[in-house]
């Protein structure tokens, strides 16, 4: 019974939080819209008793999914969100993995303050620190301002609204994620093993690639999905610092619902964005699941 306990209080947590939601997404992507509340046709009327359920399965149909193939914005949209995702994890990476290394290189007394650094963020809101963001990026901003105080440039640059602050936004806001699994695998790395490396005639730079790398393989997986996964469906960070150059299936899933009063054709963007997570999800959990093994 203890053990039924443990394993039923997380799948009813995942039944609860995404099962249950995911039938509700999907039956709405199934719908036709409708000026009513809510804006969407059939809804499922017991009182009708068996007649009714079978009228309600039978008007639902994929034309919102088709729709989707139809319009070039949509494809646009997901094409642009994995694009913008790859690289900002790439470059969350290029960011992390040094400040990882120098954590799990630092001495024994000044770790915890380290990491209390990288958490720190985290204790001020999300929508908060994005605006921040703007302040520091626009034309009028402190980096401007701080560039043409010190002569460096005639005219401010632009910065807000572009790409650039986008990947910005992603890194800094995402850049935890990154460091803290990294650093979790280079802590638990025996550093006999590189002086080992070195006594057999391998340089620093050499044996930081044949063995430190490979070694914490397991947290750069780990952390590239933790930033990979949201960034897809980002839609804060592009919506206040990409502004409506960037284009990212997040302000478009937006648009849908409370802009256009879409739902089933947002409901359908909805569970095709989540088909498209769920490939680096069941990748993530299987590296996760290796790990487990291997320490084990």
């Amino acid at each position: 019974m203890r053990r039924f306990v443990l394993i039923a209080l997380p799948y009813a947590w995942l039944l609860a939080l995404f099962l249950v939601p995911f039938i509700i997404v999907l039956k709405i992507s199934l719908s036709d819209i409708k000026l009513a509340i809510p804006p969407y046709t059939p809804t499922l009327d017991f009182t009708e008793g068996w007649t009714g359920i079978k009228a309600f399965f039978s008007a639902l149909d994929f034309e919102n999914f088709t729709f989707l193939t139809t319009d070039d914005l949509y494809w646009k949209a997901y094409v642009s969100s994995l694009k913008i995702a790859f690289i900002a994890t790439a470059l969350t990476l290029f960011v992390g993995y040094p400040i990882a290394y120098g954590m799990a290189n630092a001495p024994d007394h000044w770790r915890p303050t380290l990491m209390m650094l990288v958490i720190l963020p985290f204790w001020t809101s999300f929508l908060i620190r994005v605006y921040s963001w703007m302040g520091i990026l626009s034309t009028e901003g402190y980096l401007n301002q701080f560039l043409l105080g010190l002569g460096l440039m005639s005219e401010p640059l632009t910065i807000l609204n572009t790409p650039t602050a986008v990947y910005i936004g992603i890194v800094y806001t995402y850049l935890p994620f990154m460091i803290l699994p990294i650093y979790s695998a280079l802590e638990r790395m025996d550093a006999s093993l590189l002086e080992a490396a070195e006594d057999l005639g391998c340089s620093r730079l050499k044996a930081f690639w044949l063995i430190t790398v490979p070694l914490s393989k397991t947290g750069i997986i780990a952390g590239c999905f933790l930033v990979f996964i949201p960034t897809i469906g980002e839609f804060v960070i592009p919506s206040l610092l990409g502004g409506s150059r960037t284009l990212m299936i997040g302000k478009v899933l937006w648009e849908e619902f409370f802009n256009n009063r879409d739902w089933p054709v947002a409901g359908a963007v909805a569970v095709v964005l989540l088909l498209i997570l769920i490939v680096p999800i069941v990748l993530f959990q299987r590296n996760e699941q290796k790990q487990r093994e291997l320490e084990g």
